[in-house]
């Protein structure tokens, strides 16, 4: 053993353990191993990003199941990686090159902007991997994955040529997410819909006959110039008679039609519709349905483009919308104006509502549908919660092609080249498939064409989740595939079920023919205490990088872990991340308490009593929860199970209960047997501790001997202890026979320590009490007795008579009495008793009171009447407890 410093600091200790495991190569995964492969890919967290929360829940939970997969003989894959991110990448550089020199990335060009990109990469793009090693991840750094790297870029140039080759790719006009910030569209998980306090505008809409008007209603009057219908529910018997009549727009003046469509809301508004095909997706639908003309009036930047209009050309959106409602109030059009809050879709990263955008996009027919549902039917993949299952089915049994092309200039460019000669005509066309390879104009392959002078490649390129949905596969290998492929768990967010769990299935199946890991667990979403999600502009999500300054990486981990129930929300709570920490205080001292014992005495023969014998069985009981635990995927379960038994079980109970055995002149065997139970216990559940707290566990493994007898090898590599070989040799009758015994002996204790509490006497104070025992009851349990009661002794006597008003409670050894006799002044106890029960008296007549009123229990919310019966119920406890105490002083 090595000595322990008094205090345990644990920026010392993990930094410290954090650089062995790294420069032993302790992560690293040999492809090559004959021992069975355990795998997980980290989902990729964004190059610009920093650790929050979310990514110490995600990645401690990961860290676990790759260091219990180690623990139990596996070679473990744990592969790290960062995502392009594509729009917030190009975002945050293009803020940073326009505040230091005024320029935007139209500038400097396609080329000189992303030389740009890739420095800001390589200086700034590894901030969040250097913090996950703070935290103690044990990813395989060495194999460090980056979506854009040479390697992962050719899988996704390969992946959409073979789709697009197979007619599964192709080019059309469709309704998107358009972000007229970053002049994109945007995958739906790069929309976040947001309350939004908006106004509701009623307009009349002239009859074309002049016999009368129709009120409709919009959140949106600066698009009115768009409008090509107005639409009626045809069961809504206000406006039967008007289907097929025309009213005239209210501005850029002209005739519309008066449609029918059931998918008109009739309670919602007037019960008529404005239908704007290119600015509303369900209108463009209509649109389709009813063949009706689509007029755009918003440029790309989402300004007004309507020169018929011309006091609202030119105009932003948002400007337009307020110069508009002063055009139809002085047309007299306007009927009112009313507040209302609807939720509007905000662009993820420049947080300004999306316009939905009719635009010439990519878009990908997706593969191996059939085969992605059955996989997590069959339970061939296990979605944990199950929960989850029903969601991912109904999505896929309603998916719509996916969007696959973004305009910007980071990212995967699409493989696509025009001959220069048709390139124009190629763009403008409607569409474009795979039929159009054939005339000799486009090339689409992993490669440029041969003579790529006389081409011009496609100009936008693929979303970030096309390069994604490949990411187990994509970042291997051939070799590492054959070990490592499929996966063995995913551990990920619920709210990127649709955008990356299940295309990562479905191109699985499409280019490994195989599923791409075998378990999906879903993490929850950590809130603030009050129940909030956590943000900046709330000031509730604390930096991570804070907490462990303040409570260690381990305490962090272990605390978050204990709150982190599966399948509900995590409410985070501060102050038991600082449990975290103090139970690695816990922890570290009990190690200390070991060492300051010194060695065990060789010649000496053990003798292991109930307590030893109790807490091995404790011990082995608590292999099996943590197995249990963890096959089941409940981290919060696992984590209580290691607090309940260390802290309750083994500290609060074993260690009172044997201290005489470790006391200068103690019998050698009794220190023998404690001792070696003391070493057991640790170097067992240090192992078992291990994957969530991996510091202090090594470094007490350490410094308790137990690496020494290792070879010297860190505890991370090191197998799990046998349960198996504990107590192996006491019979089954003895392990039932000794954990009766403590298990009376423990709550004996307690019970003594009640009696001294009833009577207010102090816990250290040393008192004598008397066991009329119930059964046979030796000098070792008396003495453990006296030492968890807090008692000078306790005195066994079969025959024992109380004199009467000793105090006394029934408990699993008998009959054990406290007599009182210069512990207490009985007069003055009696007149404390007795006050305190006239207080109580009329507490319970204040309830009785109350609850006796019918007009209170008529008027008074449930909750407040439940709450006075309670009390009355605890009232009446208290009393009855007080009464028997008096009655037993008398």
């Amino acid at each position: 053993m090595t000595e322990l410093p008094k205090a345990y600091e644990p920026q010392i200790v993990e930094e410290k353990w954090q650089s062995r495991w790294m420069s032993e190569h302790c992560f690293h995964a040999d492809e090559h191993s004959s021992k069975p492969a355990y795998s997980i890919v980290i989902p990729p967290p964004n190059v610009t990003g920093v650790l929050h929360l979310g990514h110490v829940l995600n990645n401690s939970i990961q860290d676990i199941l790759a260091r219990r997969a180690r623990q139990l003989g596996k070679e473990v894959l744990w592969l790290p990686g960062t995502d392009h991110a594509g729009i917030a990448t190009q975002v945050r550089v293009e803020k940073d090159l326009r505040q230091r020199t005024g320029q935007t990335r139209h500038d400097l060009g396609r080329d000189e902007f992303l030389k740009l990109v890739w420095e800001w990469k390589d200086k700034h793009g590894g901030i969040i991997f250097k913090q996950l090693k703070k935290l103690g991840c044990s990813c395989d750094w060495e194999r460090e994955r980056f979506t854009m790297d040479e390697q992962f870029t050719h899988e996704v140039s390969r992946a959409f040529v073979e789709l697009f080759k197979e007619g599964l790719i192709y080019r059309g006009r469709r309704m998107v997410n358009w972000c007229p910030v970053s002049l994109t569209a945007l995958s739906d998980e790069e929309v976040i819909m947001k309350p939004t306090k908006s106004k509701l505008y009623t307009i009349r809409y002239k009859l074309e006959n002049g016999s009368g008007e129709l009120l409709v209603a919009t959140t949106r009057p600066e698009t009115i110039m768009a409008d090509v219908a107005v639409a009626v529910n045809p069961n809504d018997p206000r406006f039967g008679h008007l289907i097929g009549q025309n009213v005239i727009r209210p501005l850029c003046a002209a005739p519309i039609p008066i449609i029918a469509d059931e998918h008109v809301e009739i309670e919602f508004g007037t019960g008529a519709l404005k239908i704007t095909p290119a600015h509303d997706r369900a209108d463009f639908e209509i649109g389709q349905k009813n063949n009706l003309e689509i007029i755009d009036v918003l440029t790309p930047d989402g300004r007004i483009e309507c020169p018929g209009c011309p006091e609202l050309h030119g105009l932003d959106r948002f400007e337009a919308r307020d110069k508009s409602v002063e055009i139809l109030r002085g047309l007299g059009l306007l009927h009112k104006v009313e507040e209302y809050e609807n939720n509007v879709g905000y662009s993820e990263r420049a947080d300004v509502p999306i316009e939905p955008r009719l635009s010439m996009q990519w878009f990908l027919k997706y593969p191996c549908v059939k085969e992605a549902a059955e996989a997590v039917a069959s339970g061939d993949i296990t979605f944990r919660p199950a929960r989850w299952a029903k969601t991912y089915a109904h999505w896929l049994e309603n998916i719509q092609d996916w969007c696959i092309s973004r305009q910007l200039w980071w990212g995967h460019r699409i493989p696509v080249w025009y001959r220069k000669n048709a390139a124009d005509t190629l763009k403008a066309a409607p569409s474009l498939d795979v039929s159009d390879e054939a005339t000799g104009n486009i090339h689409v392959g992993t490669t440029p064409p041969a003579d790529p002078e006389n081409w011009e490649q496609d100009g936008d390129v693929l979303d970030t989740w096309f390069s994604s949905w490949l990411w187990p596969f994509g970042t291997m290998d051939e070799e590492l595939r054959a070990k490592f492929y499929p996966t063995s768990d995913l551990v990920t967010g619920p709210d990127i079920i649709f955008f990356w769990v299940a295309r990562m299935i479905m191109a699985g199946y499409r280019f490994e023919d195989r599923k791409p890991f075998s378990n999906v667990f879903f993490t929850s979403i950590i809130r603030d205490i009050l129940g909030r999600k956590m943000s900046k502009s709330l000031g509730n999500s604390p930096d991570p990088l804070d907490l462990m300054a303040t409570y260690g990486a381990d305490g962090l981990r272990f605390g978050l872990m204990r709150i982190a129930p599966t399948g509900t929300d995590v409410r985070f709570d501060e102050s038991q991340i600082g449990e975290g920490r103090n139970f690695a205080n816990k922890l570290y001292n009990a190690a200390r308490f070991r060492m300051m014992q010194g060695e065990t005495d060789a010649a000496a023969e053990p003798a292991y009593t109930a307590v030893h014998i109790d807490i091995l069985a404790k011990l082995k009981q608590l292999h099996t929860d943590v197995a249990d635990a963890l096959a089941a995927y409940e981290f919060n379960a696992y984590t209580q199970a290691l607090y309940q038994f260390f802290w309750s079980e083994y500290c609060a109970l074993f260690l009172e209960a044997i201290k005489n055995d470790l006391r200068e002149g103690a019998d050698p065997s009794a220190r023998a047997a404690t001792l070696g139970t003391m070493d057991t216990v640790m170097r067992h559940y240090l192992a078992l501790l291990h994957p969530i707290m991996p510091h202090i566990t090594e470094e007490l493994w350490a410094s308790l001997g137990f690496a020494a007898a290792e070879a010297g090898k860190p505890l991370m590599v090191t197998p799990l202890p046998d349960p198996s070989s504990l107590l192996q040799n006491i019979g089954e009758e003895q392990r039932t026979a000794a954990g009766t015994l403590a298990a009376a002996l423990y709550e004996t204790a307690n019970r003594a320590r009640n009696l001294k509490a009833e009577y207010n006497l102090a816990t250290n104070k040393k008192v004598q009490f008397i066991l009329k025992p119930s059964m046979n009851v030796d000098p070792d349990t008396a003495s453990r007795l006296a030492l968890l009661a807090g008692a000078e002794t306790v005195g066994i006597e079969p025959a024992y008579a109380a004199e009467k008003g000793t105090p006394a409670s029934l408990t699993p050894l008998g009959e054990l009495f406290l007599p009182l006799e210069g512990l207490v002044d009985v007069d003055a106890e009696r007149e404390r008793i007795r006050k305190e029960l006239e207080k109580i008296a009329r507490e319970i007549s204040k309830c009785e009171g109350k609850l006796g009123n019918a007009g209170f229990i008529d008027r008074a919310p449930a909750d407040v009447v439940a709450q006075e019966r309670a009390r009355l119920t605890e009232w009446q406890s208290k009393q009855a407890q007080l009464t028997g105490m008096l009655s037993a002083l008398l």
